[in-house]
């Protein structure tokens, strides 16, 4: 990891004083915690700040979110000590959600923070925060507008911490996820207006699941009916289509009911479904 200038380093390290006194003035928190660099990074600040007593870590449990990824988010939760609680939601109950607008992640950020604002109240905690950071400020979010609507409070971006000091500051307090590639929810892998439903998710994780027992870490499989896109880091697509490799992937994601395997020439991006190109496969 390339180390930071030293003006760098004293402005990431006045924004963190910074967001450890505004979780001061919180006092007792629920973390919206999904295992991911950020939230882990916010848990961390807040167990370091408040103390185990006044932090609960509470995830959203749900067909949409990947086993292996509430497995980690256990994981590590249970490495720095914290209080973590599930909370069931009911995503596939939801009729908007399923039907997967445009607005989905709103919908979706919604039913999570009305659900973690209640376990909130439960426990006796007087305020839920969540993991966004300064540069998603600058795009498209959906699922701002349910933070807003919630009266949840984003600390990270509050103090202008960036994705990259997030990073720098986990590897210096030797949080495991400081290198961790971008996760998303399951239903990002669905054009928009595609039905998302138990059984398309199942098929999906297990094709992903796939890849990771392969070696592979940043990859999607895009879900376009029969069709599975598999998009992964662009330094690993001549290694996902050595013959050896892309033969066993399509023979196993074929085992899982898709028909055709493509593999996306660009590589991963994040938010490629909202790329012009993917309304053309919906």
């Amino acid at each position: 990891m390339q180390r930071p200038t030293a003006a760098v380093e004293r402005e990431t390290n006045d924004k963190l004083l910074t967001l450890k006194k505004k979780l001061t003035e919180m006092d007792r928190v629920l973390v919206a915690y999904s295992g991911g660099v950020d939230s882990t990074f916010l848990l961390w600040a807040a167990l370091e700040t408040l103390g185990a007593d006044h932090v609960v870590a509470g995830t959203a449990h749900s067909p949409i979110i990947a086993a292996r990824d509430l497995e980690r988010a256990a994981e590590i939760a249970a490495r720095l000590g914290a209080r973590h609680l599930f909370v069931p939601t009911q995503h596939l109950e939801n009729p908007e959600f399923v039907a997967n607008p445009r607005r989905r992640c709103y919908v979706c950020k919604k039913l999570i923070l009305t659900r973690l604002a209640d376990m909130a109240r439960e426990e006796g905690l007087f305020c839920v925060i969540e993991g966004s950071n300064q540069d998603d400020r600058s795009e498209y979010r959906p699922g701002t507008q349910a933070v807003r609507e919630a009266n949840v409070r984003s600390p990270l971006a509050e103090v202008g911490l960036t994705k990259a000091d997030i990073r720098t500051l986990s590897h210096r307090v030797g949080l495991s996820t400081w290198d961790q590639p971008a996760q998303t929810c399951l239903a990002t892998r669905f054009p928009h207006d595609q039905r998302i439903t138990a059984e398309a998710l199942a098929q999906v994780e297990a094709a992903e699941d796939v890849l990771h027992a392969i070696g592979f870490s940043q990859l999607r499989v895009r879900h376009h009916g029969a069709i599975a896109r598999i998009e992964v880091a662009p330094a690993e697509i001549p290694r996902v289509a050595r013959p050896e490799v892309s033969i066993q992937v399509a023979g196993e994601l074929k085992k899982l009911g898709y028909r055709y395997i493509c593999l996306d020439l660009e590589g991963y991006q994040r938010g490629n479904l909202e790329q012009t190109k993917d309304r053309d496969l919906e």
